[in-house]
C-alpha cells in the first residue's frame, strides 16, 4: 500500500477550476519519471461519499481544489473532520469526506486541502495567466515535500512547511 494520496478535483472545462487535476496529472506524471512510488493519485469533477473508503486506505491525504477563497496564491491547510453538508448534497468537502472515513472505517489519514486560488470559470480549457503562476508554484511545493521516499519524513515535512496554516 502506498502510504499517500493525492486526490485533484474539479472541473477542467471551466478554467481554472480544474486547478485540483491539473496539479495531480502534473505531480503523477513527475512521480512516475522519478520512480516515486509511495504517491498514488486520483482524480474527479467533485468529492463523492465513496472517496471516504478511497483515503481510508492511506496515512497522509492531500486534497488539491482550486480556490475562491481570499487567499494570496495558495494555501495548504490541515483538514478537520465536520459532518457539514450542502443542502444539495451535491458539494462535498474534504472535512466531510473525513469525517465519514473516521465514521464508517475508523481510520483517521493525515489529511490536508492544498488549494490555488482561482480568477476565471468560463467554458474554456485554458487556465487564466494567474492560475498558470499559482499551479507552478503549488507543484514546486508539492515536490518539495513529497520527495521523501518515507512516509515519517514526508509527514515531518508537512508538519514543517511554512506554507501549512
Amino acid at each position: 500500500m502506498s502510504c499517500c494520496l493525492v486526490y485533484g478535483y474539479g472541473n477542467p472545462g471551466r478554467q481554472d477550476d480544474g486547478l485540483g487535476i491539473l496539479l495531480a496529472e502534473r505531480w503523477e506524471s513527475w512521480a512516475v519519471k522519478h520512480g516515486i512510488d509511495h504517491i498514488d493519485f486520483e482524480f474527479n469533477y467533485q468529492l463523492n461519499i465513496e472517496d471516504a473508503h478511497t483515503i481510508s486506505q492511506y496515512e497522509i491525504v492531500i486534497f488539491a481544489d482550486a480556490s475562491v477563497e481570499d487567499i494570496e496564491d495558495i494555501k495548504l491547510a490541515k483538514v478537520e473532520p465536520t459532518n457539514r453538508t450542502e443542502f444539495t448534497m451535491h458539494a462535498m468537502y474534504p472535512g466531510f469526506i473525513l469525517h465519514l472515513c473516521q465514521s464508517l472505517y475508523n481510520a483517521s489519514p493525515n489529511t490536508y486541502l492544498l488549494s490555488m486560488k482561482a480568477f476565471e470559470f468560463e467554458f474554456n480549457e485554458e487556465i487564466s495567466a494567474g492560475a498558470q503562476r499559482n499551479l507552478d508554484m503549488a507543484f514546486d511545493m508539492a515536490i518539495e515535500l513529497f520527495s521523501m521516499p518515507k512516509v515519517s519524513e514526508v509527514m515531518a515535512s508537512l508538519q514543517s512547511s511554512a506554507l501549512l496554516r
